[in-house]
């Protein structure tokens, strides 16, 4: 009766997880849903903002560049590494923290490397391998791009005044909610498109000029890349968890339902050998 008790308990835990994690696939779905939607509204101005200033920096004659395309010696990079403040998401964060490292790996060996993480469980990780500049975790309670924009214009900052040579972006890119692609972006400087000049000089006509124009635009691309980058890692973020949650309540309904047979085998097999021990004891007393 041991045996059959300890099945109980396993069978109730087992299923009180399993209410757990299908509670949390269905919030995680219910978010997935108004971020997914947030993405993908902007992606297509995000992606021509950014197609059209890398067009105009371009077609700039060469000694007027603009400050945030200046190309220099890249002796130190800050690095942002994208992650989420909670975990239970499968591989989501583990991943950043492996697509940091191979970027140090392959690219950036031998420079000087700091860090502005954007999540804690990344930092948490990363802290312990490389000098963390700055740490932000407050940024996913509210999203919102007037937020995000400041973070943009101290990154952008510290580039100008030449406190980093190169600034990359690691964050997870949202494809749909089983796939989560890490991306490993140029933030600044800004790296021109290479075209033809029939190509850079037919595509706009200005008003008013070609460089006021890029000078406004960059610090508003350079905040929206920004801001697409945190809003894909906050879609994936919840797609990853809804995968996750879903794979692991069909595990606990796959344990369950094994415990439940196992549970029912040892429970015929108690009563069998009880049906056996007293027909044995009659036996006995007729004799």
């Amino acid at each position: 009766m041991a045996n059959l008790k300890e099945l109980r308990s396993r069978i109730t835990s087992v299923s009180s997880t399993m209410q757990i994690t299908s509670a949390m696939k269905m919030v995680s779905a219910a978010k997935l849903s108004k971020a997914q939607d947030a993405i993908t509204a902007m992606r297509p101005y995000s992606d021509k903002l950014t197609e059209l200033l890398q067009s105009l920096s371009a077609s700039l004659e060469k000694g007027s560049e603009s400050k945030y395309s200046e190309q220099r010696e890249v002796k130190k990079v800050l690095v942002v590494a994208i992650s989420s403040n909670r975990g239970l998401a499968g591989a989501f964060n583990t991943n950043i923290i492996k697509g940091v490292k191979s970027l140090y790996e392959e690219e950036l060996k031998g420079k000087e490397v700091e860090l502005y993480t954007i999540g804690k469980k990344a930092n948490d990780i990363l802290k312990k391998l490389f000098t963390v500049r700055t740490h932000n975790v407050d940024i996913f309670d509210h999203l919102e791009f007037d937020d995000v924009a400041v973070i943009a214009e101290d990154i952008m900052k510290s580039f100008v005044e030449g406190s980093y040579d190169k600034v990359m972006i690691v964050y997870n890119s949202f494809r749909n909610a089983a796939t989560q692609i890490v991306t490993k972006e140029q933030f600044l400087p800004i790296v021109p498109i290479e075209k033809s000049e029939e190509e850079v000089t037919l595509d706009y006509i200005f008003e008013p000029e070609k460089d006021k124009i890029v000078e406004e635009l960059i610090p508003k691309s350079l905040k929206i890349q920004l801001y697409k980058a945190l809003r894909d890692s906050f879609a994936s973020e919840h797609g990853a968890r809804m995968t996750a949650m879903h794979k692991a309540t069909d595990n606990a309904t796959e344990l369950r339902d094994s415990l439940k047979l196992s549970y029912n085998k040892a429970r015929q097999a108690s009563i069998t050998n009880e049906i056996l021990e007293i027909v044995g004891g009659a036996e006995a007393l007729n004799n």
